[in-house]
């Protein structure tokens, strides 16, 4: 049995915040699920999806995530509790529903979490999306634990029911990816099948209709604002002079700031847990007994814009500060040295920095750059598709994926990219505003994503661009979740259907379509020149699973290689792939037989013929 499925009330165990979140989710009897994988949401689906095998839990990797939320929107409105998942980028792609959903509203509880990344750990920005909810009309809840975590969805549930309105969960990749011990609680019952009630003039948004829903939702808003007042969810911690609001993980940073620079006595904190529509009164009151106020929030000014509109409609003038050169960024994490040093500079507390550790004598840690794995079937076609087009002027558009990381040297194929899908969009507007050549790069997942709708915009408009589609059988960057293209069967799965990229390339128009198997090296530089040379839009289906995910399914057999005397030293293996396996030692070339795949690509390129396969033993 999955650990997150022990009907253990009173058990205590260690877990990450995302599960955590999936627990709390059990615990509140959710029956649908939906999301598309981003990280630091993605082990949250990693256990529903786990789990949904066991029991009677809906779960299902969507498309991407306006499918994600849509799917989940019908399931919400048919009675059923129901979840979508995503990171901060993905509620872009989500909004077109979701400003919408706001109006319609839901009949079962429906809570849709939003991991944001600050720092960017593995996300192209780090918008704030708590700005969503605001503009969305939709409640939104933040919690500054793992523990909270779980215990906060559950009632995110019960106020959805309340409100008869999606909410927002918004978590950090701090809470996301922290452990923490965890209390379990009862698993409440399941509903599995509902039934929806038609209602057009809910339902259905024509401008009649959603003139009146806009009123309506503004309703649910204001009862949501008066819920916030007395929630529990907002914390009011200590009394004093000093006033400090705040929210998620920053929470815990100002109470050690607090301790250790002993206001303890003269501070007190509200931390805002329902966040959204802001706790008008519950400020204002704050507010009132305070000479001062510092607002501590990653991110963006969200919640000090509001305490200082709140604070000039009651006529309260002190200082609140909270975004400034001298105290808090707008960007990045924020840890609990930095929160300290601004809240004494802010107060005007005396504060000596506690010095650094000697480390002098410690060595310092080699620095471990992003990089392709060995093995890896994208780093074979980057450099195949270099030689193919080495006498042309090429743009490379790419896309969001293990593959973005080839625009590292000595590769350095990606030039533009902005968000899933780009890659192919792009090169209609590169390809007809130069004369360049046009070669993008996109993952199989993020074609099915949203590089489909580019690609149909490329054959109606007869744009002139070559598309690599990197065909890898997983959606490799975020843990390997299936997407449409996945043979389900290799994971002991029935049930599933299997879209085959090469006949929907075809489908949609796409007169010169080839497939490259990327380990032979030669026969897909050939082909990938014929590609290059067609006038009009060409793809290319470079085919070879992730190398990790062979690896873990035993369809890998790896040979180690080993370079031979034959070497002189041209070194073409490392300046024009740089495979991780291989390392200069006593001024030579070496193979590092313990992560080499044996893909056998660098034995080919060798100009010697000096890498050959090491023999057992």
């Amino acid at each position: 049995m999955h650990k997150l499925l022990n009907d253990s009330p009173g058990e205590q165990i260690m877990l990450l915040g995302n599960e955590a979140i999936a627990r709390g989710a059990i615990e509140a009897g959710v029956a649908f699920a939906t999301t598309y994988p981003g990280t630091p949401s993605s082990e949250i689906s990693l256990n529903l999806f786990q789990m949904s095998q066991e029991t009677d839990l809906y779960f299902e990797y969507s498309t991407n995530e306006k499918v994600a939320l849509e799917v989940a929107a019908a399931a919400a409105n048919s009675g059923l509790r129901t979840f979508c998942m995503m990171k901060h980028v993905g509620l872009n792609v989500a909004a077109d529903p979701l400003m919408t959903l706001a109006y319609v509203g839901v009949t079962g509880g429906m809570v849709i979490l939003t991991a944001d990344d600050p720092s960017m750990f593995s996300s192209q920005n780090e918008q704030d999306n708590r700005y969503y909810a605001k503009f969305g009309n939709l409640p939104m809840l933040e919690p500054s634990s793992v523990p909270e975590a779980k215990e906060m969805i559950k009632y995110a549930f019960d106020l959805s029911e309340q409100l008869s309105q999606p909410v927002l969960l918004r978590t950090t990749t701090r809470i996301n990816h922290s452990n923490a011990f965890v209390t379990f609680d009862d698993i409440k019952p399941r509903q599995t099948k509902g039934e929806f009630v038609r209602e057009p003039s809910r339902c259905v948004t024509v401008p009649a209709v959603s003139r009146q829903l806009h009123a309506k939702v503004l309703e649910k808003m204001s009862k949501a604002q008066s819920i916030g007042e007395t929630s529990q969810l907002n914390i009011v911690d200590g009394s004093g002079k000093f006033g400090i609001i705040t929210n998620g993980v920053s929470f815990h940073y100002a109470q050690d700031a607090v301790k250790d620079l002993g206001i303890e006595d003269n501070t007190k904190i509200l931390r805002l847990g329902f966040s959204n529509p802001m706790p008008e009164k519950l400020i204002k009151d704050f507010l009132k007994d305070c000479e001062k106020v510092l607002v501590i929030e990653e991110g963006e000014p969200f919640m000090e814009e509001a305490v200082k509109a709140f604070a000039q409609e009651d006529g309260i003038i002190i200082p609140i500060k909270g975004k400034s050169e001298k105290l808090f960024s707008r960007l990045y994490e924020y840890d609990p040295a930095m929160v300290r040093e601004k809240t004494a500079l802010f107060f005007g507390v005396d504060y000596t920095p506690s010095k650094n550790l000697e480390n002098a004598d410690v060595p310092e840690i080699p620095m471990r750059p992003p990089n392709l794995c060995s093995g890896c079937s994208h780093r074979a076609t980057f450099y195949e598709v270099k030689q193919a087009g080495k006498e042309m002027d090429i743009i490379c558009p790419t896309d969001i994926g293990c593959y973005t990381l080839g625009f590292l040297p000595p590769l350095s194929m990606g030039d533009f990219v902005i968000c899933m899908g780009s890659s192919v969009s792009s090169s209609c507007g590169f390809s007809q505003a130069t004369d360049q050549k046009v070669v993008s790069f996109i993952g199989d997942s993020t074609f099915f994503h949203s590089g489909i709708t580019g690609l149909v915009n490329a054959v109606f408009n007869n744009h002139n661009f070559t598309l690599v589609i990197l065909e890898n059988d997983i959606t490799a960057m975020t843990g390997h979740q299936p997407h449409p293209g996945v043979d389900m069967e290799r994971f002991g799965l029935d049930g599933f259907g299997r879209v085959n990229i090469e006949q929907l390339v075809k489908t949609l128009g796409v007169k010169h379509v080839s497939i490259v198997k990327p380990f032979k090296v030669k026969k897909s530089i050939e082909t990938i020149k014929e590609a290059l040379e067609y006038k009009g839009v060409s793809v290319i289906i470079s085919q070879e699973p992730c190398a990790l995910y062979a690896k873990s399914l035993k369809l890998l057999k790896p040979r180690a290689f080993t370079v031979s005397d034959k070497c002189v030293d041209h070194r073409d293996c490392i300046n024009t792939i740089a495979c991780p396996s291989f390392f200069i030692e006593d001024n030579k070339v070496k193979i590092d037989a313990d992560t080499c795949v044996g893909c056998a690509v660098c034995a080919q390129i060798c100009p010697e013929n000096a890498i050959r396969p090491l023999k057992k033993g």
